[in-house]
């Protein structure tokens, strides 16, 4: 009998990554979990019976022994990211390079372990979570901003590589979510003297025609399907969630 396919999510511990896990394996997958908070992964992994293994997605090295342990990939989701808002003046050249190595090296990193056995066998999917924030300007956001739109360059040329080797990479455009990561933004800038949490959050809701932010089921929801076979004509494209607020 054959072996249900694998997939990892890096950012596995909570927020998208912990809801896509539980999603993925819901539906059958064989799991992995990976995040730099092990206590998390492992939690979640005990939780719905998957498989936690602790990873920097910045560190060459780090990459190269999750993925060793981790062992043949069918479905990589590139979840893991980080988000310190500032205004770009107010930026130090190491926050900008600390977005880059998480949001972008990270995906860079993560792709390259799973890419030769994907091309071997003649089939896999990649899909990276970017943001409205990469098509955008937004205050507070242009080192996110900026590593969340080189991720979508990196989508498209990597699936102008792979794409005749049966391996599909797309990017998944996420617009304002209920997960840890939005509540760090606005948390960010509130103490930055920008209004309160609330007051920020609201602002940004203003922007979504919906009236409200996605929820981390509806995200896992779609991640299925662009991992399933449902999917196997879209290679290279932008799938957009956003409750209509790049509309």
């Amino acid at each position: 009998m054959p072996k249900a396919p694998h997939v990892v999510v890096t950012g596995g511990g909570r927020g998208i990554g912990a809801a896509t896990a539980r999603r993925f394996k819901k539906e059958g997958y064989r799991v992995t979990v990976m995040a730099r908070t092990r206590n998390e992964i492992e939690a979640l992994a005990d939780e719905i019976g998957a498989y936690a293994v602790r990873v920097d997605v910045g560190d060459p090295a780090s990459v190269e022994a999750a993925f060793m342990a981790a062992g043949p990939v069918d479905v990589l989701i590139n979840n893991a990211g980080m988000i310190r808002p500032s205004l770009v003046t107010k930026t130090d050249v190491r926050v900008w390079e600390e977005h880059l190595k998480v949001n972008l090296t990270g995906a860079f990193l993560c792709a390259l372990k799973v890419l030769p056995g994907m091309i071997n066998r003649g089939s896999g999917r990649i899909i990276n979570i970017s943001s409205t924030s990469a098509l955008r300007g937004q205050h507070f956001m242009a080192a996110y901003g900026a590593s969340k739109a080189g991720l979508l360059g990196f989508t498209r040329s990597l699936a102008s590589e792979v794409g005749g080797s049966g391996v599909n990479v797309n990017a998944l455009i996420l617009g304002l979510t209920e997960s840890p990561l939005v509540d760090a933004a606005a948390l960010g800038i509130s103490e930055k003297g920008e209004g309160t949490e609330s007051d920020i959050k609201a602002a940004w809701m203003s922007k979504v025609p919906r009236g409200r932010p996605l929820t981390l089921d509806e995200i896992a929801d779609t991640l299925l399907f662009m991992a399933s076979t449902g999917a196997a004509g879209m290679n290279g494209q932008f799938v957009t969630l956003d409750g209509g607020e790049l509309a």
